[in-house]
């Protein structure tokens, strides 16, 4: 099968791990990249050996797919404009800052039979495809994502920046429509909210606590899952986790089973754009799809409305997230 012709739009943190990974890619052939930082562009395009366009827009006339990698705030025109010439697109998350945004850029990719994914890059993480047969009906779940501050992100809060990675992984357990969102959260180092804590409660039963913090002093990626007979632990960063199961009839002396998980060493970013280039090759979706990312992002907007006080109806979501319930 020929290579796909691909481009990268905006080549800063994470935009550079794309246009190395599609120069690698055998599937693929890196055409050029773009970044608003000219010599940053200059830079890349010089690692890969490809060109560097000043104009995204000049980049699309030659490429089949591209990567965005730019600022939230950015997304909706730039994908836009992907999508009305005839690009596919893999967008970093969030889809887009507004809901409605994101919405619109689905309707879009649909109506031109073009692939639409959302970076959602942790469920790309090897250590998901050992426990995500485990999860039936869980009755709780508690997720912490703590990161030490930067800059590069806080153009969004905290939310959107490292909560959403939890909010769609929850998302995907599938655990019926959002009942109830209560939220706090606190601006710390940043005009942002640099804090927040969430307990979302499901129509199915089940009640997810979600803490994101980017003040901490290191990095943590956890999540613990409670269900009948069942307890997991998920180390996401060492991508190692825990089972403990109750087997048998229950009695005086509890037989349990612990079942220790070990994901693989794969690089959950070559993953989530090989199967990208897969969706495209085969005319279906095998990523996190752009209705999946406006589900998340529907679900971080209710959580950030509840820290304003605000009340958020979660109207008009699609079944594939948090529908009304």
């Amino acid at each position: 099968m020929k290579p796909l012709n691909v481009g990268v739009i905006g080549v800063g943190y994470l935009g550079q791990h794309h246009a190395r990974i599609y120069a690698q890619l055998p599937q693929t052939h890196l055409v050029g990249v773009v970044d608003r930082d000219e010599n940053r562009a200059a830079e890349i395009a010089h690692r890969f050996g490809v060109s560097t366009f000043s104009d995204y827009q000049e980049l699309l006339g030659q490429v089949d797919a591209v990567s965005v990698a730019v600022p939230t705030l950015q997304h909706y025109e730039i994908v836009q404009l992907c999508l009305h010439a005839g690009v596919h697109v893999l967008v970093e998350k969030p889809i887009a800052s507004m809901v409605k945004e994101g919405r619109q850029m689905v309707q879009n990719a649909r109506r031109r039979g073009l692939i639409l994914h959302v970076g959602h890059v942790e469920r790309f993480n090897p250590v998901r495809d050992r426990i995500h047969h485990v999860i039936q009906n869980p009755r709780f779940i508690e997720c912490h994502r703590l990161a030490p501050f930067q800059s590069r992100g806080t153009d969004v809060d905290v939310v959107l920046d490292l909560m959403i990675h939890d909010v769609d992984l929850v998302l995907s357990f599938e655990l019926g429509r959002v009942k109830t969102v209560e939220a706090i959260g606190v601006s710390v180092l940043s005009s942002q909210v640099d804090f927040a804590n969430a307990r979302v409660a499901f129509s199915e039963g089940c009640v997810v606590n979600l803490t994101a913090s980017r003040v901490s002093t290191g990095r943590l990626r956890k999540m613990r899952l409670f269900q009948e007979n069942l307890y997991l632990s998920v180390d996401y960063q060492s991508r190692q986790g825990i089972v403990y199961r109750q087997t048998g009839i229950p009695t005086d002396e509890l037989s349990v089973i612990e079942e220790s998980i070990q994901g693989g060493d794969e690089e959950p970013l070559r993953r989530e754009m090989e199967a990208f280039v897969e969706s495209i090759q085969r005319g279906v979706s095998r990523g996190v799809s752009g209705e999946e990312g406006v589900a998340a992002l529907e679900l971080a907007h209710a959580i950030t409305d509840s820290i304003r006080g605000a009340t958020h109806p979660l109207a008009g979501a699609s079944n594939v997230g948090v529908p009304v319930a």
